[in-house]
C-alpha cells in the first residue's frame, strides 16, 4: 500500500458500480484527475449536462492516487518542440497556462474546501557536481531565451541552494515558485466528492471494455453518450486498438517514518519544497505535511507487451535502489526508518508529447500522455476539453 493510500479517513471501498444500461450526455472512461477535472469543469459550465465517470477499480487507484504530490509546472515537451508543431508564441502561452494552472488548482482546492495538504513552496533542484551545475546554468539561460524572466525560474548559489536543501556536494542549483507539494489521493478523492455532489454520476468498479461512438461498452451494460471521454493514461493499453498508443512506464517510491524538528533542521526544505537534483535519471521528493520525506524516481523496467500487473508495483532492486540514492542525496536520513514502498504505472506516448482531441462529428474525446507530470496538466487539459465541448472560448 502506498503511503497515500494508507490515511484513515480515505474510504477505499468501491462505490455504486454500474448495474445495467445507462443514458447520459457525456461518459468519462478513467476516474483518475483528467476524468475528474472534466467532469467538474463541464457541469461547472453547464449543470444541466448528465455525466458518468466510469472507472474500473476505484477513483485514485491508478497515478492519480499514488504519484509524488508534484503539482508541478513542468509540462513534459520542452519549448523548442512545442513551437516546431505551433510558434515561438504559442510555446510561451503553453508554458504560461501551465504557470497560471498551479494557481487555477489551488483556487479550487480552496473553493470547494478539498483538505490535500497543498503547499506552495516552489521546486528546488540542486546541482551536485560540475556537469550538473553546467545543466543547472544552462536551463535558467534557456528560459531567459524563451523570454522568461527569474519570477519563473532563478539560478541559485551553493550557500542558497543548500539554505533550501542540505544536500551533499551542493555547487548550486534552480527554484521556480511554480510549483506546489500536496497529498495526491486527498486530491483526488476530494475531488470525486466535489463533482458528486454537483450531480455528477461516478460508477466504480465498472470497467470499460471498449469505446466507440455514442456508446462506452461495460460487462455490466453499455452507457450511450453523444460524448465519450477516454481519460484513461497508463491503463490506455488495455483498450482495443490502442495498445501502441501509451506506453505504460512504472515509477517506484518509497518513504520515511516522520522525522524530528533536528533532522528537519539538518535537511532544510522549511516551505514544503519539492525538490530533486540535476541527473538525467529524474528523482523527485517533497516533505509531506506530516514531516516524512516521499521520494521516487524512475529505474523500473518496461514490460514487454505494455503490460500491466499489481505485481509490478514492487520491486525490492528498485526501492532499495531508491533509499540509497536519498541517502547519498541528504546525509541526515542516514539511520532513518522506510516505512513504505510502493508504485504505479503513468502513460507515454511515443513523441513523449501529451495531446488532447475532440471530434464533434463522431463525439469521442481524448487527453493524456502526461510521461509523469500530470497532476497539473490534467487540470489543463480537462479545462480545454470542457471547453471544446461545451463550445465556450479560451486560450
Amino acid at each position: 500500500m502506498s503511503l497515500w493510500h494508507g490515511h484513515s479517513e480515505l474510504d477505499w471501498t468501491p462505490s455504486d458500480p454500474l448495474t445495467g444500461p445507462r443514458d447520459v450526455d457525456v461518459a468519462i472512461v478513467g476516474g483518475g484527475y483528467t476524468g475528474l477535472w472534466t467532469a467538474y469543469y463541464l457541469v461547472r459550465a453547464d449543470p444541466s449536462l448528465r455525466i458518468a465517470v466510469l472507472e474500473r477499480e476505484v477513483v485514485g487507484f491508478g497515478a492519480s492516487g499514488r504519484n509524488g504530490g508534484w503539482c508541478s509546472a513542468i509540462f513534459p515537451a520542452t519549448p523548442r518542440k512545442v513551437a516546431a508543431g505551433s510558434s515561438r508564441d504559442g510555446a510561451r502561452r503553453m508554458q504560461l497556462a501551465m504557470n497560471d494552472t498551479v494557481g487555477e488548482i489551488e483556487k479550487v482546492i480552496q473553493d470547494e474546501g478539498i483538505a490535500c495538504d497543498f503547499a506552495r513552496g516552489g521546486y528546488v533542484s540542486v546541482a551536485r557536481n560540475r556537469a550538473q551545475w553546467a545543466r543547472a546554468q544552462a536551463e535558467v539561460a534557456g528560459w531567459r531565451d524563451w523570454g522568461f524572466g527569474e519570477d519563473h525560474m532563478r539560478l541559485l548559489d551553493a550557500t542558497e541552494a543548500s539554505e533550501r536543501l542540505n544536500a551533499s556536494g551542493v555547487h548550486g542549483g534552480t527554484f521556480t515558485p511554480h510549483c506546489a507539494a500536496l497529498h495526491p489521493a486527498r486530491l483526488v478523492r476530494g475531488l470525486a466528492s466535489v463533482v458528486r455532489g454537483l450531480g455528477v454520476l461516478i460508477h466504480e468498479s465498472t470497467g470499460v471494455d471498449e469505446i466507440v461512438p455514442g456508446m462506452a461498452r461495460t460487462a455490466h451494460g453499455d452507457v450511450t453518450a453523444g460524448i465519450v471521454v477516454r481519460a484513461t493514461e497508463g491503463f490506455t493499453a488495455a483498450l482495443p486498438g490502442l495498445r501502441r498508443a501509451i506506453v505504460p512506464m512504472y515509477s517506484l517510491m518509497v518513504a520515511t517514518e516522520p522525522l524530528s524538528d533536528s533532522q528537519w533542521a539538518a535537511i532544510g526544505l522549511g516551505q514544503r519544497e519539492t525538490f530533486s537534483d540535476k541527473r538525467h535519471l529524474r528523482i523527485y521528493g517533497q516533505r509531506t505535511a506530516d514531516g516524512r520525506i516521499a521520494f521516487g524516481g524512475r529505474g523500473a523496467p518496461y514490460h514487454p507487451g505494455s503490460r500491466v500487473r499489481p505485481s509490478f508495483d514492487l520491486d525490492p532492486r528498485v526501492h532499495a535502489m531508491l533509499r540509497g540514492v536519498l541517502r547519498d542525496l541528504l546525509p541526515a536520513v542516514d539511520g532513518v526508518c522506510f516505512t513504505h514502498a510502493w508504485g504505479g504505472n503513468l502513460g507515454i506516448p511515443r513523441d513523449w508529447y501529451p495531446s488532447l482531441s475532440y471530434d464533434r462529428a463522431s463525439g469521442l474525446a481524448h487527453a493524456g500522455g502526461y510521461v509523469g507530470d500530470g497532476v497539473a496538466t490534467a487540470n489543463l487539459a480537462g479545462r480545454t476539453l470542457a471547453d471544446l465541448i461545451t463550445g465556450q472560448k479560451s486560450d
